[in-house]
């Protein structure tokens, strides 16, 4: 590792038309076109770092250019000056004093910093030969702690409490990451029920689904409440009493309305109501958490959480069941690291959000970590797939019987193929020049 040196930071628009078959269309985001500002990290090895933040179309442009503005902290440094003070380095990239005005820690310059730091991490454990997972579930508790930035959480979890949860899971490591190498992660499907699909897209993604295995299945609802009705009971009926059922307003409503509507679909039994509400809207989250604790139908969200900071509140506050990190919101692995921390200490389990392009082969490496070497447990814990764009990485999620199969190859699953990049790079790659044709 000593001596691998950063030389060259590249960044590309990369954008899929998704928009055009609807697919990931939700209440609010109507016609999204998956879409990723994906980073290169060159050294003066044959070594690369690759790592990407994802984003819906348009606006990826801006997010470019903030990687290139934080290429400057990032440009000459070893990846041994990185990881000797990572926690240094994650506050130099997230508290520039400069810089640190358009976020602090949130927003597009965020966004931008999971990027260049899920490229630093998959440099770094591609220099180690492990996946990321591996390398995190190996780490000395004290050297993986030493990675996180606890300024404004000590409050919620002091270091000396995340150590704590660290040793305390070490009993059984070793057969927990036996069990994930030969059952997997478990995972739940979102791609049956997008909001834009008509009735017999449902049933017949369902039906493909069940015949799959899948016994766990997210509904996208929000826009009308008749028609919600009608969505959750023909999906209800296709997958049958016995499998789980959550569903996702995509931050559709008012804290009341949200509770209203979410009474209106309690007979269909879901286990959670995603993103209710703003995801800024801490005390709205508590308040819809109450309401709705009667009826057994807990609240989720983070896929548009800040940053650790909120989820602390969120988590002080009793206002989420699930807390769901996501890999490129929040500033990367360092921050998922505190979350996840934290979500043990308060008893909450985590269950990611995914999907997009890439989150699927990122979030895996997160999960497993939390349960080999943080929550030990499988209760009420699954992680979000979609079955979309996985083709366009060198190391696509591998999905069995419905269970994340951890990946093998070393680094944080984020290459993807030099030639899936050129043809879907905005505005000049050839599909968007087709497109543009049209």
């Amino acid at each position: 590792m000593p001596g691998i040196k950063i030389i060259n930071v590249k960044v590309r628009d990369v954008r899929f038309p998704t928009s055009l078959e609807q697919h990931g269309s939700d209440a609010m985001h109507t016609d999204p076109d998956y879409s990723v500002a994906y980073v290169v990290l060159e050294t003066d090895t044959e070594l690369k770092g690759y790592g990407l933040t994802f984003t819906v179309g348009r606006g990826t442009e801006i997010v470019v250019c903030a990687v290139k503005a934080l290429s400057t902290l990032v440009l000459g440094k070893t990846l041994e000056e990185i990881t000797g003070d990572f926690r240094g380095f994650y506050r130099l990239l997230s508290s520039d004093g400069q810089m640190r005005w358009i976020g602090p820690e949130k927003g597009v310059i965020q966004l931008a910093t999971a990027a260049v730091l899920n490229a630093v991490w998959d440099l770094w454990a591609r220099a180690e030969g492990k996946p990321l997972w591996k390398l995190l579930a190996d780490m000395d508790p004290v050297k993986l702690i030493s990675c996180i930035d606890f300024r404004y959480i000590t409050d919620a979890l002091t270091e000396q409490e995340a150590l704590d949860i660290l040793v305390k899971a070490k009993p059984g490591k070793k057969t927990r990451e036996e069990q994930m190498l030969r059952d997997g992660y478990p995972a739940y499907t979102t791609s049956c029920a997008w909001l834009g699909y008509t009735d017999l897209q449902l049933t017949q993604l369902c039906s493909e689904a069940l015949a799959q295995g899948w016994t766990k299945f997210k509904v996208k609802v929000g826009a009308d409440l008749q028609d919600d009705i009608r969505r959750c009971s023909l999906i209800r009926k296709l997958i049958g009493p016995d499998n789980t059922l959550m569903i996702d307003a995509n931050q559709r409503w008012d804290v009341n309305e949200a509770v209203h509507w979410v009474t209106k679909l309690a007979e269909f039994r879901p286990l959670w109501i995603e993103e209710p509400t703003s995801p800024d809207d801490i005390l709205g989250h508590a308040s819809i958490s109450k309401a709705l604790a009667p009826f057994g139908i807990g609240v989720a969200s983070g896929e548009q959480c800040h940053n650790r900071v909120m989820f602390k509140q969120f988590l002080q506050a009793s206002a989420l069941q699930f807390v769901q990190i996501d890999s490129c919101r929040v500033g990367s692995v360092n921050e998922n690291l505190a979350i996840i921390l934290m979500a043990a200490k308060f008893n909450v389990p985590v269950c990611p959000h995914a999907g997009g392009v890439g989150l699927c082969e990122l979030v895996q490496h997160l999960i497993l970590f939390d349960y080999i070497s943080v929550s030990a447990s499988l209760s009420n814990r699954m992680c979000e797939y979609v079955d979309h764009l996985h083709e366009h990485f060198r190391s696509p999620t591998i999905i069995r019987n419905a269970h994340y199969t951890p990946p093998s190859d070393p680094g944080f699953s984020c290459e993807m193929l030099e030639e899936s990049v050129q043809k879907h790079q905005f505005p000049e790659g050839e599909v968007w020049r087709d497109i543009e044709k049209q």
